[in-house]
């Protein structure tokens, strides 16, 4: 085994991108990306830290949770969560950012990439609001660049395909995991107890 440590060493492996793969990339929301994100009910959000870390984060709500507030920034709330804050920090420290939106049943992932700060302006808030109460604050992202990515790895997984889909009780509970990863002793509650107290507070 050789580790690859240079561009041209993985240019003599993967041929030079073309045609569409080149040409795809747009800089502005369009028709089809408007209506991907008007679908989209989950994304992953990748941010940077200034200690150089870099963090992925799971997004998730109704269709069309994303606002989009023009052509070229979108908006997307922070409800509750476990207060660790990594992706806020880091989008403080270094505002570049990457997203993947899913559609379920669309094996095509939407991509976009730019430069995220964080808001907490009380009309900016109020667009958000579910069951009377408003997101802690918005990531708002200034678009640079938006591309769709084709369906390969999502068939691969067969990520939407039922037969795949596998029973939860193949998995010891967040509780145990947790409790095993960690060596507490930790009461462990069953998953539906979990489930109901996260359902308490999703917004």
């Amino acid at each position: 085994m050789a580790r690859i440590e240079t561009v041209e060493q993985l240019r003599e492996i993967y041929k030079p991108p073309k045609g569409r793969a080149v040409e795809k990339v747009i800089h502005r929301l369009e028709k089809h990306s408007l209506r991907f994100l008007e679908l989209s009910p989950f994304l992953v959000l990748s941010t940077l830290g200034e200690d150089g870390i870099a963090d992925v984060s799971p997004r998730g709500e109704g269709p069309g949770f994303v606002q989009v507030l023009d052509d070229t920034t979108i908006a997307i709330p922070d409800r509750p969560g476990n207060n660790r804050i990594d992706t806020m920090r880091n989008i403080v420290a270094n505002g570049e950012v990457g997203t993947i939106f899913f559609i379920p049943g669309v094996s095509e992932v939407l991509r976009i990439n730019g430069d995220a700060e964080i808001r907490d302006d009380d009309d900016l808030r109020a667009r958000f609001e579910v069951n009377g109460k408003l997101p802690a604050t918005v990531i708002v992202i200034e678009i640079r660049e938006i591309f769709l990515h084709c369906a390969k790895a999502i068939m691969r997984a067969a990520l939407w395909d039922t037969e795949t889909r596998i029973d939860r009780a193949q998995l010891p509970t967040m509780g145990q995991m947790l409790n095993d990863q960690t060596g507490a002793n930790d009461p462990v509650e069953s998953q539906a107890e979990m489930e109901r107290r996260h359902e308490a507070v999703l917004y």
